[in-house]
């Protein structure tokens, strides 16, 4: 390894000395690093503050005649690289840099230690001696003095060779300053001065590093696919696609953005570690990985078991359900878990095979306390303790999907839906009287008031077929897409197209009426499958939203959504489903008016939902055998086939098991919102994309024929 230094000992070691440390010399390994003698390996030759004889005669012998002889001799047969002009800055996205700085790396290794990182440098260190070690961010050579930042995880600092005849081997010194490149590793020795012109876009602004002792650890020998650097004005990473940063992970997160979403995660966990262990007395327990395909939900990830009976099959967990309420029969009271979850379902910018979510289970509590340890766990991690106040805000289920037409609203704005079912059941207008005869179809309207917006008012334009709100309802599922009026200055008709008005004219004071519309205000209309149109209406809101300006983004909306409904029927199967899972308690109110058939009961169940993103839910949970069977028959499961599936959970309840319940929270999705990322894969170091590929290591692979053999699994072609 290259060390351009200077130490007294080099100016004023007497010749005894000097011949001492000469014979030891030769007894050591000698090296070249890009024709230059370098020094050899020392436990302390790396520190700042050695003062040992071996260190002090590593760094003589580097100025020896024959370490010039060698260097000469290194030159001839080197092809120079051209440096930098005055002025200039480096720059290697997209040019080849295998020989800038490489020159001066060892072809050995070794571990230098560091005093202080790049980041934590500010005034209190001036006069200091510090070393430093980091990554080259940008170099430039201002005709006869360079400079560079180097960085760290912490931050970067500016370094600077010193001037002419400070250092006796200042030349060495600039010529490596001059040879860096972007991303170059190096460590860097020197005195902490103050800046005279300082930057205070950096936190280290007020100070630099004047270099005494520069080594390259290691150099760049590919192009650079994107820069690193945030100081670049142009070929960022964020300008690159995201497949080209995915490919190249290790890079992406070496990007201080990168690096700080994940230092953000940590600290998220790590703080709902803390409240739940020391305000409410959990226990972190892990459970199994492995475990046994269930039904219900998303598919499962499954691994076939090499050593049970041919065709089976081991199923990754999509959440610790099980195990968890498991561990309640067991009396573990209060579990907690970061658990790893797997869930073979179609991909999106919020979700991912594989996640991560803070499960949470407890024993002899009901929903209220739940809820004020999963609202205590949410401000630690967010931090939000000033922002929003406990308790959170609640609303029903039926209430947010009436007024939003979404379980989890963005309540930063307004905008509300009605129904008009009951106000339309007459009507002439032949797509909402044909929607009507239908069963579980609605008419719905969404009130959108831009009289007062000006230039922004919404135009027709946007709401005719081929506008951008008429297609993000067809994309949505409407057939129709949506019909649309404005209420009259009177406040008593509507004015729009003749279809649609005179279809509407007997109703229009009472759709006014009951929609709380005002003169002015564009009213859009929905008809179909009460789901589509709830889906439907919630895009257009967003868009409307969007369009009006009316997110405010340093807003925090946060809520419960409760009382969701047991069961959902599904059209394309043509049966109940679990709304959450199979595992939800009944409404007391609702179980007691009907205990024999629950599909429409409400459930136990909550889902914390901040600026219009679910990040986390839970229920209270079934705990005797008779309920669950009632709700495993709702779902129209046999009893044989429950009790395959789920007999061991069914045989826990007959031993005592204590009513408990629990919630989860998805950390990827809330750390994706705390750090403003548009996507959940900028808050996992490795993520997949969004066809369940790793494009760093190319998972999935092919297994072999060989590997497919021992776990009797034959390959079809």
């Amino acid at each position: 390894m290259f060390c351009a230094t200077t130490t007294t000992t080099q100016r004023i070691a007497p010749l005894y000395m000097r011949r001492a440390l000469m014979m030891r010399h030769k007894a050591r390994p000698r090296y070249t690093a890009g024709g230059m003698a370098a020094a050899p390996f020392d436990d302390d030759a790396s520190s700042p503050s050695s003062s040992s004889s071996a260190s002090s005669s590593s760094q003589y012998w580097t100025r020896t005649g024959r370490s010039r002889r060698r260097k000469t001799r290194g030159e001839n047969n080197r092809t120079k690289t051209k440096m930098s002009g005055p002025g200039s800055t480096s720059s290697d996205v997209g040019e080849h840099s295998s020989n800038a700085g490489s020159k001066h790396v060892s072809s050995f290794l070794s571990w230098p230690t560091r005093t202080t990182s790049c980041g934590a440098l500010n005034a209190s260190f001036v006069g200091e001696k510090v070393s430093l070690c980091g990554w080259v961010d940008n170099q430039r050579d201002m005709g006869g003095i360079c400079f560079a930042d180097v960085r760290d995880h912490s931050g970067l600092v500016q370094i600077v060779g010193a001037a002419e005849g400070v250092h006796a081997n200042q030349k060495q010194i600039d010529e490596i300053l001059s040879s860096l490149r972007s991303e170059c590793v190096v460590k860097v020795v020197g005195t902490v001065r103050e800046r005279n012109n300082k930057n205070k876009n950096i936190k280290t602004g007020e100070v630099e590093v004047e270099v005494e002792s520069i080594e390259v650890l290691n150099a760049v020998s590919k192009s650079l696919p994107f820069s690193i650097s945030e100081s670049e004005k142009s070929g960022s990473a964020d300008k690159s696609s995201e497949e080209v940063r995915l490919k190249n992970r290790v890079l992406d997160l070496r990007r201080p953005k990168m690096l700080k979403n994940l230092k953000r995660r940590h600290e998220a966990i790590k703080k709902m570690r803390k409240v739940l262990e020391e305000e409410f007395d959990f226990i972190e327990i892990e459970t199994p990985v492995l475990s046994r395909p269930t039904p219900e939900g998303a598919r499962d990830y499954l691994v076939p078991a090499r050593t049970a009976e041919a065709g089976s099959c081991y199923a990754l967990p999509q959440s610790p359900q099980l195990f968890k309420q498991m561990l309640m029969v067991s009396g573990c009271d209060r579990y907690y878990q970061v658990a790893r979850c797997f869930r073979d379902e179609d991909l999106r910018a919020d979700r991912q095979p594989e996640f991560t979510q803070l499960d949470v289970e407890m024993s002899f509590t009901d929903a209220d306390g739940i809820m004020n340890v999963a609202e205590r766990v949410f401000l630690e991690a967010s931090g939000m303790h000033k922002k929003v106040q406990q308790p959170f805000r609640r609303m029903t289920y039926a209430e947010a999907m009436e007024k939003y037409g979404s379980d989890k609203p963005d309540l930063r704005f307004g905008l509300e839906m009605t129904t008009l079912n009951d106000v339309l059941k007459d009507t002439e207008f032949p797509p909402f009287k044909s929607t009507l005869e239908e069963p579980r179809s609605s008419v719905k309207v969404l009130v959108v008031d831009d009289s007062q917006a000006g230039k922004k008012k919404i135009s027709n334009a946007k709401l005719k077929p081929k506008g951008e709100i008429f297609e993000d309802a067809v994309n949505a599922g409407s057939a129709n897409g949506i019909f649309f009026c404005r209420v009259a200055q009177d406040g008593k008709t509507l004015e729009g197209a003749k279809g649609l008005v005179e279809g509407l004219e007997n109703r229009a004071e009472q759709i006014i009426e009951r929609s709380n519309a005002t003169p002015g205000s564009l009213l859009l209309f929905v008809a179909g499958k009460t789901k589509v149109v709830n889906t439907a209406l919630d895009k257009v809101r967003h868009k409307c939203a969007s369009l009006l300006n009316l997110i405010d983004p340093k807003a925090h909306a946060v809520l419960w959504v409760t009382d969701f409904p047991m069961f959902e029927y599904n059209e394309d199967e043509e049966r109940f489903e679990a709304c959450h899972h199979p595992f939800t308690a009944p409404n007391t109110e609702d179980y007691e008016r009907n205990p024999d058939d629950l599909t429409e009961a409400r459930a136990i169940a909550y889902d914390l939902v901040y600026n219009g993103v679910e990040i986390g839910g839970g229920s209270l949970r079934i705990y005797r055998r008779d309920v669950q069977e009632k709700v495993f028959k709702a779902i129209g499961m046999s009893t044989g086939e429950a009790e395959d599936k789920f007999g061991y959970l069914l045989d826990a309840f007959q031993y005592g098991a204590p009513p408990h319940g629990g919630f989860a929270i998805g950390i990827d999705r809330l750390v994706m919102l705390l750090c403003g990322a548009k996507s959940i894969r900028d808050v996992i170091a490795f993520p997949k994309t969004t066809t369940g590929q790793c494009l760093l290591t190319r998972a999935p692979g092919e297994a072999t024929t060989e590997q497919l053999a021992e776990l009797n699994v034959k390959r079809i072609d």
